[in-house]
């Protein structure tokens, strides 16, 4: 009788541990299968790593005031080219945009607070995305968006404590910026990108 309890005590712990991370494999399992995902996530690396590039060459060769003109001047045509060469949109988008043509919509404000809520639960930054075919009016749009941590070298032009010429700088470049108090670890935006899939 006692062993019988045992097995069915058991039986209802992992029945429950199962039932608890349903939702999340449910959350994710068509970001692990899907074609347009993989192909999302090489998009977004391309885009990470050309902007990154020319932050990074700008900052060595300017400072933060060379890198804030060239990622005002850089980005648009780098993710044109991109979704050029792809047939994607790609973009990019926060709560707090510093470029007003980056305003998310509903489905990115949706998405962007979830990834608040997901980080507040703990989850690691650099590995979170969402997907999810969407209907656009007669169409099925597949959108994906990961997560763009806070690093060190965003806060010069991001953080709590941007000196003054910065300061200068970003109001030259974008009146309305809204895009500044992030500190290290922060989710700074996101990666947005969709494509019509039929």
């Amino acid at each position: 009788m006692m062993e019988k309890q045992m097995k069915l005590m058991r039986f209802k712990v992992l029945l429950v541990s199962t039932l608890s991370i349903l939702p999340l494999l449910a959350n994710t399992s068509e970001i692990v299968t899907s074609p347009e995902t993989l192909e999302a996530r090489s998009l977004v690396k391309a885009f990470g790593n050309n902007l990154k590039h020319v932050l990074k060459t700008s900052m060595k060769s300017g400072g933060p005031i060379k890198a804030l003109e060239q990622c005002n001047m850089q980005a648009g045509p780098i993710a044109q080219e991109i979704a050029l060469s792809s047939g994607w949109g790609i973009g990019r988008t926060s709560l707090k945009v510093r470029n007003e043509n980056n305003l998310p919509d509903n489905w990115e404000m949706t998405t962007l607070r979830q990834f608040e809520n997901r980080k507040a639960a703990g989850e690691n930054l650099k590995t979170m995305e969402y997907a999810e075919t969407v209907k656009a009016g007669d169409k099925l749009v597949y959108r994906y968006m990961k997560a763009i941590p806070t690093a060190g070298l965003c806060i010069t032009c991001h953080g709590g404590n941007i000196s003054q010429d910065i300061t200068q700088k970003v109001k030259s470049l974008y009146p309305n910026d809204q895009a500044t108090g992030f500190m290290v670890g922060d989710i700074r935006g996101a990666f947005s990108l969709q494509k019509i899939i039929n």
